[in-house]
Parts: C-alpha cells; structure tokens; sequence
C-alpha cells in the first residue's frame, strides 16, 4: 500500500505542487495579500503541464491567461490604489459592467467551444468551454477587485470539481472542492470589507 501511495506522489508531484500553491493562492485572495499574484502566477504555470497532459487544452490555456493576468493584478494592486487608500478598495459590479461581462462570456465560449471542438481531441469541449469562459472574467473582476467574482468562483469551481472527477485528477478534484467553500468564506470576508469602505463614506 505505501509502495503505491510513494508511487502515486511521485507520478503526480507537479499536480500535488500546484494543488499546494492553489490553496495558497486562495488564502492570500481572501485576505487581500499582494503575494495572491506571485503565488498564483506558480500555481498556473504548474497547471499548464498539468491540464496539457490530461488534454484539457482551454484550462491549459486558461492557465497561461492566468500567468498574464497574475502579472497585470500584481501590477493593479501595487499601483490602482488612491493616495489616501493602503490598498485598493473592494467594489460592486455596476449592471452596466455586468452586460459587457456576459457578452464576453458569451462569445468566448463559443470561440472555444468552436476550437475545441474542431482543432483538438478533446472529449469534454462543452465543460472545458464554461469553465474557461467564465474563469477569464472572474480573475479579470479578481484583478480589479470586483466582490462578485467570488460568486463566479462558486459556480465555476463547483462544476470544475466534477469535470476532474471525470479525468480522474484526484487532487485537484480536492482543491477544488475546497476552492469552492473558500470562495463562499472569500465572498464573506469581502462583503465585510466592502460594508466598511460604505460605512466610512
């Protein structure tokens, strides 16, 4: 038995490594730590061997998104913040933002439903579609520190848990189930957060 569990570590390190650095990730996300970027920038670029080997090509791709957008939300995060502010302040998403959001969701997974259905062997082109759609906009709203992409995060890493159940990744499978409370707990920290900034003013 400990043969097969040493085996199964070994075979599947960078997958456990990135498991790791997520649960990090989403710690620092919750507290609204700059060291959310750093750690998140790793995590995705061990997850883009991961997803390529499991043929998840649009989570693949969703993750080097996510080294850009790690850089760009590092970047946001040092310097978008006003001169009387520590850090930049948590906000709501406008209904106006929230259609332009839903248009790009919209065409991005028909652009990669259309991709991966023709380019690629994927067998989940549908799933692997939303989840990439959907989580381009939640780390651009994550970015910017719009509070409802933990609501986004709930939804996607939900149904993300069950795709892995499905390729059999088993750690992630876990991570994700985790993302998935911690993005409940990220939603309620942030609203905290948020009722203070409105009290204030």
């Amino acid at each position: 038995m400990t043969d097969i569990v040493l085996e199964w570590l070994l075979g599947n390190y960078i997958e456990i490594l990135g498991a790791i650095l997520g649960l990090v990730y989403i710690f620092f996300s919750i507290k609204q730590h700059i060291l959310t970027w750093p750690t998140g920038l790793l995590t995705s670029a061990l997850y883009v061997f991961v997803f390529f080997n499991a043929r998840l090509y649009a989570d693949m791709g969703l993750q080097a998104y996510y080294v850009v957008i790690s850089i760009y939300g590092w970047y946001f995060w040092l310097t978008g913040k006003k001169q009387n502010e520590k850090k930049v302040a948590v906000k709501t998403t406008r209904k106006a933002l929230w259609m332009k959001l839903t248009v790009v969701s919209i065409a991005l997974y028909a652009l990669l439903f259309f991709i991966l259905s023709n380019y690629t062997n994927s067998d989940v082109p549908h799933m692997d579609s939303v989840t990439t759609a959907l989580s381009i906009v939640a780390t651009w709203m994550l970015a910017r520190k719009y509070i409802e992409h933990w609501l986004l995060w709930i939804f996607i890493d939900a149904f993300s848990a069950g795709l892995y159940v499905y390729k059999g990744l088993w750690a992630t499978v876990i991570l994700f189930i985790v993302y998935t409370v911690m993005a409940l707990l990220g939603y309620i920290e942030w609203r905290k957060d948020l009722k203070n900034i409105e009290a204030k003013n």
